[in-house]
């Protein structure tokens, strides 16, 4: 196998996520090039790395560009026909990028992929994060399969599959770069949080898939750089998915959609506010205003990623599917 692959993991003072993970990358990726794109971190990063890791590239950037931004400036200096995109908190197994690469392989229409995607403390279980594979249901709210919610599925073998899915996990996720790049790259403005699937989703409405495979394995502790309970990460999430729907869903689903999330997110306000605290409930509300903020521009992105047909007639979000 050519060294086709580039494992790039974005840093951010992760040096200690960096210590304990990255030997799995590089003891199991040994025909890949790998990358890690600093993002303008304050510890010791980037020496740890220079000093044990000679053989692993560093790409710095100028300055925290987030998860979005920080990747899309770091991919520019990376000529591989597939990246890796990789948390820096995920032990990856023996042979984990074969079966991912395998997908590419025999079917050219396939943009990006993830493996199975397993709690690193517990693992037997699904990882929230992608867990065996994205989907969305009919309002907009992303899920996956072998997790829905906060409710996660034993692994018992029920996703060994390889399926066609509607998202790709961003704690690794395997893509294209020309396709990365014709869809100019993650959503900067996002900064953190959805950005993957809203560039999975601007790939199906090109024409595009998206797959998993259950045949390749990593595991992912979560919440390494921003805690599940943060509000900063409820604001990002609810801005963002907002965002999504209205650069990507089709005309007449988009106002349906939209309205019945004005309401919904109201009481999701007070339920993330009783469980979490006031800072969530206030989280919802800024996001939402930030998203009316923002109509204009997300609207002329929308104008100007989605100018042909979209593709989404197998699962329009309404239509959805479950192996």
């Amino acid at each position: 196998m050519s060294k086709k692959l580039a494992v790039v993991i974005l840093n951010w003072n992760g040096k200690s996520w960096l210590e304990k993970f990255l030997p799995s990358v590089v003891r199991f990726s040994p025909q890949s090039d790998i990358y890690v794109v600093d993002n303008f971190s304050t510890d010791d990063s980037v020496d740890f790395l220079q000093h044990y890791f000679p053989k692993v590239k560093i790409i710095k950037n100028d300055k925290n560009y987030g998860f979005a931004g920080g990747y899309n400036e770091g991919l520019k200096h990376i000529d591989n026909e597939i990246y890796c995109l990789l948390n820096s908190d995920v032990e990856v197994t023996e042979n984990w990028a074969e079966p991912v690469l395998q997908l590419f392989e025999k079917d050219p229409a396939i943009a990006a992929a993830q493996p199975k995607i397993l709690s690193y403390e517990r693992k037997n279980y699904f990882e929230f994060a992608g867990a065996a594979g994205g989907l969305i249901d009919n309002l907009g709210y992303p899920y996956c399969r072998g997790r829905i919610f906060d409710d996660i599925e034993e692994d018992h073998g029920q996703y060994n599959d390889e399926t066609e899915i509607f998202w790709a996990s961003g704690c690794c996720l395997f893509i294209r770069s020309k396709d990365f790049w014709e869809q100019n790259g993650f959503d900067e403005r996002f900064f953190a949080h959805q950005e993957e699937i809203d560039l999975c989703w601007r790939l199906i409405n090109s024409g595009k898939k998206i797959f998993y495979t259950g045949k390749s394995e990593v595991y992912h502790v979560g919440g390494g750089t921003l805690n599940k309970q943060s509000a900063k990460k409820t604001f990002l999430n609810m801005r963002n998915n907002l965002s999504m729907l209205l650069k990507n869903l089709p005309f007449p689903q988009l106002i349906a959609v939209l309205f019945s999330r004005l309401c919904l997110d109201g009481f999701a306000a007070i339920y993330f506010g009783y469980k979490y605290g006031i800072s969530h409930f206030w989280a919802v509300g800024k996001a939402h205003f930030a998203f009316y903020t923002h109509i204009p521009g997300t609207w002329k992105r929308r104008q100007k990623h989605q100018k042909h047909q979209f593709h989404q007639s197998k699962w329009l979000i309404f239509k959805h599917y479950l192996k």
